[in-house]
């Protein structure tokens, strides 16, 4: 009141009548005459306890969740050492009975070669594809654990340039084929580029797979928006599949066609699946039978 300055406090004040102690905010502002002289004063006290007490549940809150957080990113982090420790050793098991499988049934054949005949080494034959797929599976195995783990760099990605790199790599390795393929400009996100590569690469290739069967293959790649919000697709005219099954689609070692029909493990859309989620994205398909299919996923807009 001395220097004639604004006045501000919080306090706790004791009520006359039930005798509890409330906080307070208390104000106070000086009132001049026109020469500048103090007048009079004007204050309020105003009643703040219930916003104290609401800001006070919310630093427990906030304590609580902090506290939650630290221990599951500590759980996440010594699950995450557990997981990559049983992965090497699960690779290195069962690599070592594969290559004693390989290197014996190579040894039957090249010193028994005139022993055996036509069945005899067709059935070599299958033991050796055989091992060369379980070594595949396990590559996938590994794949899959490595992009779940991985630490992620955010950047600037062109999804565009990105899938037309890819096309263009398929159309050197099967240049017979004749796919009419669409692809939208400018499709930029943020991300992992090269968990990103990834994801496109899993789609893409599929897309490719599945309509090899098709005399007038199409495929297109492009952006929508659904609800206010940009949605990614790759699309196709190929196989398809029943969404009666499509809760399968993104689980590890899952098919809807068999290896007969169409090549693969059914590794890539789990993977897919863990890199848009990684993300903080989400990816669904919509297809039907003979008649092609559609897989959607979303991602962080580009910063800008």
């Amino acid at each position: 009141m001395a220097s004639g300055q604004s006045f501000q406090v919080e306090c706790r004040l004791k009520e006359h009548q039930s005798g509890n102690y409330h906080w307070h905010l208390v104000r106070a502002v000086p009132v001049h005459d026109e020469p500048g002289r103090l007048v009079t004063w004007f204050g309020t006290c105003t009643d703040i306890d219930d916003r104290k007490r609401a800001e006070e549940e919310m630093r427990e809150l906030n304590t609580a969740l902090e506290r939650r957080v630290s221990e599951r990113t500590a759980q996440l982090q010594s699950a995450n050492k557990e997981l990559e420790a049983f992965s090497y050793s699960v690779s290195h098991d069962l690599r070592a009975p594969l290559r004693s499988i390989d290197a014996f049934s190579q040894l039957v054949r090249e010193d028994y070669h005139d022993k055996l005949d036509e069945q005899g080494k067709q059935y070599l034959d299958i033991v050796g594809e055989s091992t060369r797929q379980m070594g595949r599976l396990i590559d996938d195995l590994l794949h899959l654990s490595r992009v779940t783990r991985s630490e992620m760099r955010h950047q600037p990605v062109d999804l565009s340039a990105m899938a037309k790199q890819m096309i263009a790599g398929l159309r050197q390795l099967e240049p017979q084929r004749k796919v009419e393929v669409v692809i939208d400009p400018d499709m930029r996100v943020v991300g992992d580029e090269r968990l990103l590569r990834i994801a496109m690469e899993n789609l893409v290739n599929n897309a490719w797979k599945f309509t090899s069967k098709r005399d007038h293959a199409q495929i297109e790649i492009g952006r929508e928006i659904q609800a206010e919000e940009p949605v990614f697709y790759v699309r196709d005219n190929g196989a398809g599949f029943d969404m009666a099954y499509a809760s399968k689609l993104f689980g590890a070692f899952q098919r809807l066609h068999s290896t007969r029909e169409f090549p693969g493990h059914g590794v890539g859309l789990a993977t897919v699946q863990r890199i848009i989620i990684r993300h903080g994205g989400r990816i669904w398909a919509k297809a039907a039978v003979n008649e092609g299919a559609t897989f959607y996923f979303t991602l962080p807009r580009e910063e800008g």
